[in-house]
């Protein structure tokens, strides 16, 4: 079986994120959305909310398993569960400088691969924090994140 991790934060989850996973399904035989809490971090929903919403949102999705990312190092948790690479979204040439080091230290420290995927081109303008800024002006977000975590930004 070929496993795949796909960690973050998702706070919250947006389509960005769901296309990179959705297609990492079709890549991969499992997929772990491996949903982590980062303690210098200020969340926006708990963990436990976090990890219900993407569960929601993959019930459909067989090969999509989510958990939480134990603490650690994400290179320690992907050999542990076996998996082949880790999956990152990259929405421009930032993300790639942001994650390139990590991926080679990741390689470095337990050989796990990260593999690389575009973002969608319509969706390369969201993230989690512009989502959460132009809900909590007013603005309409339904366009960018699924149901689910739309109700869940509604009732915050």
């Amino acid at each position: 079986m070929r496993r795949v991790i796909c960690p973050g934060s998702f706070d919250p989850l947006h389509l960005g994120h769901c296309a990179v996973i959705h297609r990492a399904a079709r890549l991969f035989d499992e997929v772990i959305v491996a949903v982590s809490t980062n303690p210098h971090k200020t969340h926006r929903f708990s963990e436990d909310t976090r990890i219900k919403l993407v569960r929601e949102v993959f019930a459909d999705e067989p090969a999509v398993i989510v958990e939480p990312l134990a603490s650690g190092l994400i290179a320690d948790y992907a050999e542990r569960r076996e998996a082949v690479a880790l999956i990152k979204g990259l929405r421009n040439s930032a993300d790639y400088d942001y994650e390139l080091p990590m991926a080679t230290m990741n390689r470095s420290l337990t050989g796990v691969e990260t593999v690389f995927l575009p973002g969608e081109p319509s969706l390369l303008h969201v993230s989690s924090s512009l989502v959460m800024e132009v809900a909590a002006l007013g603005g309409d977000v339904a366009s960018f994140v699924p149901d689910p975590v739309l109700r869940a930004i509604e009732r915050r």
